[in-house]
């Protein structure tokens, strides 16, 4: 029996299934009706043990006349329970598909049955005009609140990747409806400004009863790139990698891995050994420098500098090793169709194993000194609970999930690359809190040390990188995965004319983290929302205004970056004083 068979055949016991249609081995799509969607998707997540780890709309009118939804799950078990996981030979991608009539862009809502869609669903709406009927939460996730009724970028024929809406004056501008508790006693609070030298701004709403957080909401997407339409029958797969490294600064490689390996797939490339090899050995090198930032940060944001300098003197090491490994401190510009531009020497290798036991031995030594601090320990032990059902419920992926008991591992539950031939283990912690997240990515330091060792030790030769020579067939579709340093990536990708990209789906890490942390932040102090917020570590820059709303008095206050930072090392001038 093939991969997915056996979802697929249980789907079927209570939903007529139109259509199977299998990518590559352990990527199967089946078709549904849309009054079956929510159904057949709660089925395979909840029976079955799947979880979401993106949903891609599509505008197919071109293709077949209809907007299309793929939603797409990762069969690995529900693992709420140690023996809760599916064997090796079992876990694989199942995508549901429904077409949907461009006269009627309505469907039932996922979310209803499965809470996990909730941003998917909203940015169908946003991006798509696709209508999540039911949808509990339909406020606008990613266009701005000025952005012009009725007009969808993703869309075909919508708008060019150029065109800039006029802006609407400042005083006419449509206010953001934040959530609020329920109950009397609550008002609407206004957002605070932002900063425009920000690079990626958020705004968080705290609602407090004195130093408590009953409840928060916050709006992102301030800064929407719009990379998907920009890559849209524009550029070739050389230069999509290009484009995918810039989706984050820290985990880069990670992207442009996920993206150009969904168009290999597609095409079955068989990328040479050494070249998969040094792959895996620099998407681990982007997870040290990625943990040892968020380590060092966590120190930081409670007020332990010493520690943060510490860590980032280590840090140091990995950047020099990432120099080592692809010519530069930050790996861009290496991965092409069929391997990496640059091959390493044998002394290039002998002195990276020299680095690496550099690394080890002073990461153990600052390690064991915070963990001895009684005070950083205590500041991170019971913060920011991320309770295991809910973690069910929304798809965390990461260290956020792992911390919370879940070994979910896209090395693990999809091996990718050369990761097949690699012994590690998946690193759990079972308190659901800070101090587990940190405890996770520092026992994720020493298994990445030990996987790059195991790749330097059995390096294969040969060469690192083959010219493709088979033409992708338009309309093909397929995902990319691979584990950075936040959690799973996954990009899908349909191909279209000429070699170039007809639809492109990029799903970071972060995104799948953001809506299990409104629960998160509940029960917690103000003091302790910054340090929440950077145990997730979320991929933007900076959170430039947090409003605080205390829900007996009706009053609230806007702390800026600066304000929320001191206060929460130093837990001293409550910022709720004097309000």
């Amino acid at each position: 029996m093939k991969k997915g068979e056996n979802f697929i055949n249980k789907v079927k016991e209570k939903i007529t299934v139109l259509d199977i249609d299998r990518q590559t081995e352990d990527q199967v799509t089946i078709t549904v009706d849309r009054n079956d969607l929510p159904e057949a998707v709660r089925m395979l997540y909840y029976d079955m043990g799947g979880w979401l780890s993106t949903m891609v709309p599509n505008d197919e009118r071109q293709l077949n006349g209809n907007f299309a939804l793929y939603y797409v799950l990762s069969m690995e078990g529900g693992k709420m329970t140690p023996d809760d996981e599916l064997p090796q030979d079992q876990k694989c991608w199942v995508t549901v598909r429904t077409y949907i009539p461009a006269n009627d862009p309505n469907f039932p809502s996922v979310t209803c049955k499965v809470p996990a869609a909730v941003w998917y669903e909203r940015e169908a709406f946003d991006m798509f005009g696709l209508t999540a009927v039911g949808l509990p939460d339909p406020r606008r996730l990613v266009l701005s609140d000025d952005w012009p009724e009725g007009l969808h970028p993703l869309r075909k024929d919508a708008m060019d990747y150029r065109h800039r809406p006029d802006a609407v004056d400042h005083q006419d501008e449509p206010d953001y409806k934040f959530l609020e508790p329920k109950g009397s006693g609550v008002v609407d609070v206004p957002l605070g400004p932002l900063h425009i030298t920000s690079d990626e701004p958020g705004h968080f709403r705290l609602y407090c009863d004195g130093d408590t957080i009953i409840d928060a909401d916050f709006r992102l997407f301030y800064q929407h790139r719009g990379m998907e339409k920009l890559a849209e029958n524009r550029m070739n797969y050389d230069q999509m990698g290009y484009l995918a490294e810039r989706v984050c600064g820290i985990c880069g490689y990670a992207h442009a891995i996920a993206c150009i390996e969904s168009a290999e797939k597609a095409v079955g490339i068989q990328v040479p050994l050494r070249a998969q090899a040094m792959r895996v050995i620099c998407l681990e090198i982007e997870r040290l420098h990625s943990h040892l930032l968020n380590i060092g940060l966590a120190c930081e944001v409670t007020g332990n500098v010493n520690a943060f300098m510490h860590i980032f003197r280590i840090r140091e090491f990995t950047m020099e090793l990432a120099q080592m490994v692809t010519g530069g401190r930050k790996t861009y510009g290496n991965v092409v169709m069929g391997g990496l531009r640059r091959d390493m020497s044998g002394k290039e290798i002998k002195k990276s194993l020299e680095l690496l036991v550099t690394i080890e031995q002073q990461l153990k030594e600052v390690w064991d000194a915070v963990m001895d601090d009684t005070a950083q320990v205590n500041r991170w032990k019971g913060v920011g609970v991320l309770d295991r059902q809910v973690a069910r419920d929304f798809s965390p992926v990461g260290p956020n999930v792992r911390g919370s008991g879940f070994a979910r591992d896209s090395r693990h539950d999809h091996p990718y690359d050369f990761i097949n031939q690699i012994e590690f283990n998946v690193a759990t912690e079972n308190g659901c809190d800070v101090y587990s997240r940190e405890n996770v990515r520092y026992k994720e330091l020493l298994e990445s040390m030990s996987i790059i060792r195991q790749c330097f030790e059995m390096m294969p030769g040969g060469q690192t990188i083959i010219k493709p020579q088979t033409m992708i067939k338009p309309g093909a579709f397929g995902i990319g995965n691979d584990e950075a340093p936040r959690g799973e990536n996954i990009h899908w990708i349909m191909h279209g004319n000429a070699q170039k990209v007809y639809r492109w789906r990029c799903r970071a890490a972060t995104y799948n983290n953001w809506s299990s942390l409104r629960y998160q932040f509940r029960g917690n102090t103000i003091a302790d929302a910054a340090l929440i917020v950077c145990s997730l570590d979320p991929c933007y820059s900076c959170t430039e205004r947090v409003t605080v709303v205390d829900v007996n008095s009706h009053k609230s206050k806007v702390l800026t970056h600066k304000d929320l930072k001191r206060y929460s090392q130093t837990l001293k001038n409550h910022p709720l004083k004097n309000m």
